[in-house]
């Protein structure tokens, strides 16, 4: 007498239904990465399209509104001449992202040829572009960046440049580092083993695979030149006012400090906002790259 098998034994716990076949699981992004995005996509649409979010000019001149409170009339105050601060912070977003997207495309373009020179150098080369980084590597960024925009003149373009300059060393070192691996691994010996010539090897295994960190890299890059830059036009060494560049609205409002918090407290939250939103995306896409690679 033949015994009908059952997939399983009675009261016996059933197992989970995966949300993929083949048992894999769809991980739930955490709350952080949801409100990074969102504040991302505020920015770029104030910096596509400024006039959906602002209220008045930015540049409208209003005397007896000065120095006003944030309230329902003004959502984050007003300035010393009367000018909207909601305003002017929505249309800083434009100069301030420039500055940090064009101070990171610097920096890791510097990075790449410093790295790559320093790995792939030989015995001359490679030596001397590692004692280049890691002499610029010891030069406090923050100094080295006052000094190019001192001898440059302050301007968008010079910030970028000396953020940029500045905060390469940090990135050609681990460009370095990728390249050395990728070179050893088992890909780059079978490539040698089917006779590949070096420059085919170069552009077609060892750059991809050590440069695909980068794409996470950026995204923290743009926050942290931000802040540098801010920090610069902060120092009275950026775009001058009455630009809205958020480092020229801190520096506009740091005599006012005592009696107007608003208008060093609002844009140094917008840009701390800014940055850990980078951070939060960056970190989000360098986990969703490196567990595709496992």
């Amino acid at each position: 007498m033949s015994t009908v098998l059952t997939d399983a034994a009675p009261g016996a716990p059933r197992p989970a239904r995966t949300g993929r076949p083949g048992g894999r699981t769809r991980r739930p992004r955490p709350w952080s990465v949801y409100l990074a995005t969102g504040t991302a996509l505020f920015f770029l649409v104030a910096v596509a399209a400024p006039g959906v979010l602002d209220t008045t000019d930015p540049l409208a001149l209003n005397l007896s509104q000065a120095l006003q409170a944030p309230g329902p009339g003004h959502w984050f105050g007003t300035d010393e001449a009367g000018r909207d601060l909601w305003s002017r912070v929505v249309h800083g977003a434009r100069p301030s992202l420039a500055i940090g997207a064009g101070a990171s495309a610097v920096s890791l373009s510097l990075a790449v040829v410093l790295g790559s020179l320093a790995a792939l150098g030989g015995r001359v080369v490679g030596p001397a572009v590692d004692r280049l980084v890691e002499v610029l590597f010891s030069f406090p960024s923050l100094l080295l960046a006052l000094l190019l925009v001192a001898l440059l003149g302050p301007s968008a373009l010079t910030q970028a440049v000396a953020v940029g300059v500045g905060t390469a060393p940090g990135y050609a070192r681990m460009v370095r580092g990728q390249v050395l691996s990728a070179r050893g691994s088992a890909y780059v010996e079978a490539a040698v083993a089917l006779g590949h010539s070096p420059a085919r090897i170069l552009r077609r295994h060892v750059l991809p695979n050590a440069l695909r960190p980068l794409v996470a890299i950026m995204a923290l890059s743009i926050g942290q030149s931000i802040v540098w830059a801010s920090s610069l036009s902060f120092l009275g060494l950026g775009v001058a006012p009455p630009s809205s560049e958020w480092g020229a609205l801190l520096e506009a409002g740091r005599p006012y400090v005592a009696h107007a918090w608003w208008l060093t407290v609002v844009p140094g939250l917008v840009i701390v906002a800014l940055a850990l939103a980078a951070t939060t995306l960056g970190n989000h896409l360098q986990s969703l790259l490196e567990r595709r690679e496992s």
